[in-house]
C-alpha cells in the first residue's frame, strides 16, 4: 500500500514566542545557520519565518513577557497543506477542536504583500496544530 499523505506536502513550521525578538533572530541566524526569509509587524507585533535550510522554517514572534512561558515558549506548530478547509474539517471529525476557522491572512509592514490561508485546531494532547495553506512560503 502507497504511503499517502494526509493534509498535503507536509510539515511547514514550529512557532515560538521570544523576550528579545532581536536576539532570538540573530541566535537563530548566527548560532544555527537559519536565514531570515521572510518578516511582517512592527513592536511587540513582529514575526519573521527563518528557513531551516530545507524549506522548512522556524516562526519566531516578539511580544513575549518576561513571566509567560505557559507552552515553554513553543506557541503551535503548522503543517503545510494544499487545502486548509479540508484539513481543518478532517481533523474536527477526527476529534480536535476548533481554535480559528478557516481564513485568509494578509500581515501588515510584511516584506511584501501576500495572502495565505491558516486554520488552527488543538488536538486531543492539548497541542496546538496550525494548516498553513500557501505556495511561495
Amino acid at each position: 500500500m502507497a504511503n499517502k499523505r494526509p493534509f498535503g506536502p507536509g510539515f511547514h513550521h514550529v512557532a515560538i514566542k521570544a523576550t528579545d525578538f532581536e536576539a532570538t533572530v540573530k541566535f537563530y541566524e548566527e548560532g544555527l545557520g537559519f536565514v531570515r526569509h521572510f518578516g511582517w509587524g512592527e513592536g511587540n507585533t513582529r514575526a519573521a519565518l527563518m528557513d531551516t535550510g530545507d524549506g522548512n522554517y522556524i516562526e519566531i514572534f516578539a511580544g513575549r513577557a518576561d513571566s509567560e512561558i505557559p507552552e515553554g515558549g513553543i506557541l503551535h506548530y503548522a503543517l503545510r497543506v494544499e487545502d486548509a478547509n479540508s484539513a481543518f474539517a478532517r481533523a474536527i471529525a477526527a476529534g480536535a477542536t476548533s481554535v480559528i476557522e478557516p481564513k485568509d491572512v494578509s500581515p501588515a509592514n510584511a516584506d511584501h504583500p501576500i495572502t495565505f490561508r491558516v486554520a488552527f485546531v488543538r488536538g486531543l494532547a492539548g497541542e496546538t496544530i496550525q494548516f498553513f495553506q500557501n505556495d511561495e512560503l
